[in-house]
């Protein structure tokens, strides 16, 4: 009976070991499995076109803000405490160089002018007399022992003050006379009246209530000043040859052009922009000061660029690039970019002529990742 029962017992273990062992191989193949998926997927290869890089001149312009300026501009003040006697233009007056503006009046300024006129008539009198007195006492002192050389010098000496004194009060008169010139504003350039703040009877002058504001403010518009503020990054290979276009929204279906007349060389220090003026001929005056306007400036062109279509620069967060393909493998290379024209801009970077460049780039795109390229040309 014990011998049946371990034969029962061996025949059942070399039944069951069939399924043990299907079981384990199970799970093993499972982990394995589970292992695989674990593992990177290397990037499938993706189709695309590639152009060469080539180096050129691209013709690229900047749109630019600009305000139109007189190209002189005068506020005219008075000298002297006065009253406004005449007003002989306002505001729009249009005027020629030289012209009489305004006449004030000064009473004060006639008396002291009297004054300093009667001061020269005494001094001259007084040199009259010293002169002879020294003119006789040279004379007699050619005769031995008349007249001691002390006399003789002292009397020079009068006559050369008197002669000073004399020449003092001269100049103390052009003074007076030069002040009195002042009452007599006139226009120092063409132009035209743009502001007026005083009226007849007016009391003016540095003293006066009111000095801070001019009495007229002149401006010259028959020739205009259009400034501008350029960027840094489009600096360096401008000069006074170059010529801009620019409209102004008062006048949306005309253009204007203009020439760069003068150039900072330096950069401003808060915008970080240099800033450009050219002359303007406004003969018909069209043009207005203090118009905007919206300016076209011909960029420089470098030789050293890269030309590429606009497609083919990807611009990120992060950076900026291309992907060149070398050995079926992307490669992204860092660039700086220029100007823009069209669908075609300048680049700068670690490039050379005839890399292959990808037409359309993007991030999707990753470094190191195979690609199945073919020339933009080439028909799929």
């Amino acid at each position: 009976m014990t011998i049946n029962t371990k034969l029962i017992a061996a025949i059942f273990l070399l039944a069951a070991a069939p399924c043990l062992l299907t079981s384990c191989h199970s799970g093993d193949k499972g982990k394995a499995t589970d292992a695989d998926s674990t593992a990177p997927a290397p990037a499938p290869s993706v189709a695309v076109a590639v152009i060469a890089a080539q180096k050129g001149k691209l013709a690229a312009s900047l749109q630019v803000p600009g305000e139109l300026q007189p190209f002189q501009q005068v506020d005219l003040y008075a000298k002297v405490n006065s009253y406004v006697k005449k007003m002989m233009v306002d505001v729009g007056s249009e005027v020629k160089e030289g012209q009489l503006l305004v006449t004030l009046e000064a009473p004060e300024i006639n008396s002291q002018l009297a004054g300093a006129k009667s001061r020269i008539a005494q001094q001259q009198a007084i040199y009259l007399a010293s002169k002879a007195n020294y003119d006789r006492l040279l004379s007699t002192s050619k005769t031995p022992g008349t007249i001691s050389q002390n006399d003789l010098d002292q009397a020079e000496a009068r006559k050369n003050a008197d002669l000073a004194n004399v020449e003092a009060a001269k100049s103390a008169s052009e003074e007076i006379t030069a002040n009195q010139n002042y009452l007599e504003i006139r226009a120092p350039f063409s132009g035209v009246i743009t502001a007026r703040n005083v009226n007849l009877g007016a009391y003016v002058g540095p003293a006066g209530k009111g000095s801070d504001k001019p009495l007229l403010v002149l401006q010259q518009q028959s020739k205009l000043r259009l400034v501008i503020s350029i960027p840094e990054s489009s600096t360096g290979g401008l000069s006074t040859k170059d010529e801009v276009s620019f409209t102004v929204r008062s006048l949306p279906n005309q253009k204007f052009t203009a020439k760069v007349a003068r150039l900072a060389g330096a950069l401003d220090e808060k915008l970080r922009s240099e800033r450009l003026e050219m002359d303007v001929q406004n003969p018909g005056k069209k043009l207005l000061p203090g118009m905007y306007a919206e300016v076209n400036l011909p960029l420089p062109s470098r030789d050293s660029a890269f030309i590429i279509p606009k497609s083919a620069l990807v611009m990120s967060t992060e950076k900026v690039f291309v992907i060149k393909v070398v050995d079926h493998k992307a490669q992204w290379v860092l660039v700086q970019k220029g100007g823009q024209a069209g669908d075609l801009v300048s680049v700068y970077g670690d490039l050379k002529p005839g890399d292959m460049l990808v037409k359309s780039a993007n991030d999707e795109i990753r470094d190191g990742q195979t690609v199945n390229d073919k020339p933009a040309s080439a028909k799929p």
